[in-house]
């Protein structure tokens, strides 16, 4: 099966984003509250509206915090150090292939649900045709009929 990319879309929810970089809704608003560059924009209301960039900054700063282990202060500093603090930097080719990757995966688990709640149908289906009384017809043995033997 071929990875599945991000939706072509322009805009993606806060709930969409979490899913994809794999953290909760308010842990991405507390980042956008740390880190500048991490800007969504804002619908009238109030509704966050993250770019497909706002998308692979926010894998960026998982990756610096959770895998390489940064604290806040120091991913801000390291951003900064290789130039990705700036609302239009090019992000690192890591970031952007671990989008696609998580995107792909939830692609995979997409189908595993839509098979496992067919398999839930067929299963209950089965059981269904076991429980119905089936009719049941009982033959018994009639003896023939006595041949006349008039020689």
């Amino acid at each position: 099966m071929a990875p599945r990319p991000l939706p072509d879309k322009l805009f993606f929810r806060i709930g969409e984003v979490a899913e994809i970089v794999g953290v909760k809704a308010h842990v991405l608003r507390y980042w956008e509250s740390e880190f500048n560059a991490l800007r969504p924009m804002k619908t009238r209301g109030s509704h966050r509206q993250y770019r497909r960039r706002d998308v692979e900054l926010a894998m960026r700063i998982k990756q610096l915090l959770h895998d390489e282990g940064y604290t806040i202060a120091w991913a801000k500093k390291r951003m900064r150090h290789l130039g990705e603090h700036k609302g239009g930097a090019e992000l690192p080719e890591r970031a952007s292939r671990e989008v696609r990757l998580r995107a792909a995966l939830l692609g995979v688990r997409e189908e595993l649900v839509g098979l496992v709640t067919q398999l839930d149908r067929l299963d209950e289906e089965a059981r269904a045709a076991e429980a119905e009384p089936q009719e049941v017809t009982i033959h018994r043995a009639v003896p023939a009929p006595a041949r006349r033997r008039d020689r």
